[in-house]
């Protein structure tokens, strides 16, 4: 087998592992988010556990799996470079948040959810794809 092939089979296994955590933790239901933001009325801390589940188990195997010395199915590991907080993840992440709020779906739970095919979802999932493009566009443009 191709190392490209187990690389996308991979891709695929991480990704079908992360879709079935989505949905059995029920995250792939809008409720979830706007019920946890809802600090006043019915709030729902379950989004926080989840949450504190991934970082847990990223915290304890990030440091095991960084001490190899290289990926399974790569040539060198892809770190991020850029270390410093500044204008433009500060009012990406503000951005994110309105959208993630206002929306109920964080990107992942988005594409689980597109499973329903109904029309809320392809229209949030469309409006993050013009989004997306939008951003492109105008940064292009800025820079």
């Amino acid at each position: 087998m191709s190392q490209s092939m187990k690389q996308l089979l991979a891709a695929l296994a991480a990704g079908a592992l992360f879709g079935f955590g989505l949905g059995l933790s029920q995250m792939i239901d809008p409720a979830k988010v706007t019920n946890f933001l809802d600090l006043l009325g019915s709030w729902d801390p379950s989004l926080a556990f989840v949450m504190a589940g991934g970082l847990l188990v990223n915290a304890l195997l990030t440091p095991l799996i960084l001490k190899q010395k290289r990926p399974l199915l790569a040539e060198f590991f892809r770190l991020p470079t850029k270390a410093e907080v500044d204008k433009r993840l500060v009012i990406g992440g503000v951005v994110f948040g309105v959208g993630w709020g206002l929306a109920g779906y964080c990107p992942g739970p988005m594409i689980t959810s597109l499973s329903f095919a109904d029309s809320d979802i392809l229209t949030v999932v469309i409006a993050f794809v013009v989004g997306t493009f939008a951003a492109r566009w105008v940064l292009h443009r800025i820079s």
